[in-house]
C-alpha cells in the first residue's frame, strides 16, 4: 500500500511534460497526482492551495514557467524574454506572502536572460534550471534537518504549527526535517500537532505525514497548545515560515504568533526553520510583509456538513501572522544557526552562502 511519503510532492514530468503535484484538498482522505500544463491550471493550483508551502509554491512556480516557456512561439530573444516576464508576473500574482514564489521566478528569468543561446536552447537552460531548484529544495531541507537537530535531545517533547513538513516541500519539510532525520537514528520524538485553523493543515496533512513515517505524534486542537506546554510535554518549537524580514521577524501560518508567546510564557525555546530562499534581507521588518487575506468562508463553511455561523457575518481571515524577532531564540538555516541580533547573524548567513557558491 502506499504511502504519502513514496511520492514527491512536486515534480517535473518530461515525459508529458507536466506539472506535477499532490492535490493537498483531498488529503488525508485521498492522494491523487495532479498533471498540470497549462498555466491557468498552476495559478490556481497555487491560489488553491493544492500545492502549498512556501519551498514547494516555489519549486511548483520553477517548473511552471518552463512549461510557460516552451509554449512561447517567437524565435527572437527579446520577444521571448518578455512573454516569458508577463508569464512570471502571473505565477507571481498567486498569492503574495511567500517569498520563495517571487524568489524562484526571479531566478528562472535571470538564468534566461544572462543565457546567450538562441532560443531553442535557453528553454533547455530553464528546463535544466527548474530542475536544479528542486533538487537543491531536497538538499536544502535535509541539511535544515541535520542543523536543527543540534538543538533537541532524543526523547524530546516537540510542538509545530501548520505544515512545515515533506508536502510543503519536494521532501523531508523544513521545520520536520530534524523529526524526520530523528526518526532515522532513533532519537524517539513525541510530536504534537497544532490542527492550525482554519484550513487545519496540521490536522489533515502534518500529524498525516508524520505517523505514516513511524513518528510518535499527538493532534492537537490550536487552543490546547498552552495546556500541553503547561503540563511540561514540550521540550521545543519547531516552525516553518513564508518569509523572514532582516531583522529576524517571521511570517508563518496564522497562529504561529500565539505559539510563540506561550512558549516565551513557558521558557519553552521556539526555532523557526527557514531555507535562505525564504530569508528577505530587502524587506526591513516583519511590518512591510504583505500579509494574504481569505475568504471568510474558510471560517464559516468549510469542513461543515452545513454553515456554522450566522449568515451576513462579519469575518477577518488573515493566512499568516509575524513573529517578532524578540520572541524566536533561533532561525535553522541550511547554512547554520543563526541566533539575535539577527540583522547580524542573518548577513552572516548570506555570506556563507555566496562562500559556498565560489
Amino acid at each position: 500500500m502506499s504511502s504519502i511519503l513514496d511520492y514527491d510532492t512536486v515534480a517535473l514530468d518530461e515525459q508529458e511534460p507536466a506539472l506535477v503535484i499532490i492535490d493537498q484538498t483531498l488529503l488525508p482522505g485521498e492522494i491523487k497526482l495532479l498533471h498540470l500544463t497549462k498555466q491557468n491550471e498552476i495559478w490556481e493550483a497555487i491560489r488553491t492551495l493544492r500545492v502549498r508551502g512556501a519551498p514547494a509554491i516555489g519549486v511548483a512556480a520553477a517548473i511552471g514557467l518552463y512549461l510557460a516557456a516552451r509554449e512561447i512561439e517567437t524565435e527572437e530573444r527579446a520577444a521571448f524574454l518578455d512573454a516569458l516576464h508577463m508569464a512570471a508576473e502571473y505565477l507571481n500574482s498567486a498569492r503574495p506572502t511567500a517569498v520563495n514564489l517571487s524568489w524562484a521566478l526571479a531566478r528562472m528569468e535571470r538564468a534566461a536572460r544572462d543565457f546567450q543561446g538562441n532560443v531553442a536552447a535557453c528553454k533547455e537552460r530553464l528546463r535544466w534550471e527548474c530542475q536544479a531548484i528542486w533538487a537543491e529544495d531536497i538538499d536544502v531541507c535535509r541539511r535544515l534537518g541535520e542543523n536543527g537537530l543540534t538543538l533537541v535531545k532524543p526523547g524530546a517533547g516537540l510542538l509545530t504549527h501548520c505544515n512545515a513538513g515533506q508536502l510543503a516541500t519536494v521532501r523531508y519539510g523544513t521545520a520536520t526535517a530534524p523529526m524526520y532525520l530523528g526518526q532515522q537514528r532513533g532519537y524517539h520524538f513525541r510530536v504534537y500537532c497544532d490542527e492550525t485553523r482554519p484550513l487545519l493543515q496540521g490536522a489533515r496533512l502534518t500529524s498525516f505525514e508524520l505517523s505514516s513515517a513511524g513518528i510518535d505524534t499527538t493532534l492537537i486542537c490550536d487552543n490546547m497548545a498552552a495546556s500541553v506546554m503547561k503540563k511540561g510535554l514540550i521540550d521545543a518549537v519547531f516552525v516553518g515560515c513564508d518569509r523572514v524580514a532582516a531583522n529576524g521577524d517571521a511570517a508563518n501560518k496564522i497562529g504561529t504568533l500565539g505559539v510563540a508567546i506561550l512558549a516565551k510564557r513557558f521558557g519553552i525555546p521556539f526555532y523557526v526553520v527557514a531555507p535562505s530562499s525564504t530569508i528577505d534581507l530587502n524587506t526591513p521588518t516583519g511590518e512591510e510583509i504583505i500579509i494574504e487575506e481569505r475568504d471568510g468562508d474558510e471560517i464559516c463553511e468549510m469542513w461543515y456538513e452545513q454553515r456554522m455561523a450566522p449568515a451576513g457575518i462579519k469575518t477577518w481571515n488573515p493566512a499568516f501572522d509575524v513573529t517578532d524577532h524578540d520572541l524566536i531564540d533561533a532561525i535553522v538555516t541550511e547554512y547554520g544557526v543563526a541566533r539575535a541580533p539577527y540583522d547580524v547573524s542573518l548577513r552572516e548567513i548570506f555570506a556563507k552562502k555566496e562562500a559556498a557558491r565560489k
